[in-house]
């Protein structure tokens, strides 16, 4: 995924998708809007649009001692709610703070006490979340799936791309193959500078960001062979 963050107009549109799509409880948001203020005498607010990054070499997965966190052939990383066992490992791992443990508190209802919404009662019989395991983003990987099965193509058709990606009215999500050097994803991330979110960790996230008003961690040649490495360290750059 590409998160242009020239774009991103922080409506939460992409929040309330993913609340609708997965019947999240009350207390759980798989992504996040986080605003970053920069500069000093003239402030400028960046909002980054975060979620579980689906690391390439992702530490919430080494972690796990049932194997409850697994990645997939395609790259994502799910966690198979029926053998968590809520240790809450891969939470601690996680380095970009992406992980929510469900709790008790945080599935008191939308009107604790009093009514079960149409929509709650939808979601526990379509997308029950088990109270005492751990969720996260997994790019709506039964969407992916759904729509490959009817022949769709990831970030080209609607029925097999992630909800906040259809959902986003300033088109500033891009879902695509990253293997694919040919696919919208790739073209992005090597015509306008995407970069990765700390990729001092080493986990080699598979969600990159444009933005062009801070620094971009943007290696030229990166992806013909020819990259050199910029002068001065990662936290120059």
């Amino acid at each position: 995924m590409v998160v242009d963050l020239t774009r991103c107009v922080r409506c939460y549109a992409c929040v309330a998708a993913c609340r609708v799509e997965h019947f999240l409880p009350m207390g759980m948001s798989w992504p996040k809007l986080v605003a970053l203020e920069t500069g000093a005498e003239h402030p400028i607010v960046s909002t980054y649009s975060v979620r579980c990054n689906q690391c390439q070499e992702a530490p919430c997965v080494d972690v796990c001692p049932t194997g409850a966190s697994q990645k997939r052939p395609d790259g994502i990383i799910s966690v198979d709610q029926d053998i968590c066992v809520g240790c809450r490992y891969c939470v601690i791992a996680c380095p970009y703070q992406n992980r929510t443990f469900l709790s008790r508190d945080k599935d008191k209802g939308f009107f604790p006490g009093q009514i079960v919404t149409g929509f709650e009662q939808a979601g526990r019989e379509q997308y029950p979340h088990e109270v005492g395991t751990t969720e996260k983003c997994n790019f709506c990987a039964e969407r992916i799936d759904a729509g490959m099965a009817q022949g769709g193509k990831p970030g080209i058709d609607r029925a097999a791309t992630p909800a906040c990606v259809n959902t986003c009215p300033a088109r500033a999500l891009t879902f695509g193959d990253l293997d694919d050097p040919a696919s919208e994803v790739s073209r992005l991330i090597l015509d306008k500078g995407g970069f990765q979110l700390h990729p001092e960790y080493g986990t080699d996230p598979s969600v990159y960001f444009i933005d062009g008003r801070i620094g971009q961690w943007y290696v030229p040649g990166k992806y013909d062979g020819t990259a050199q490495e910029p002068a001065g360290t990662g936290a120059e750059r």
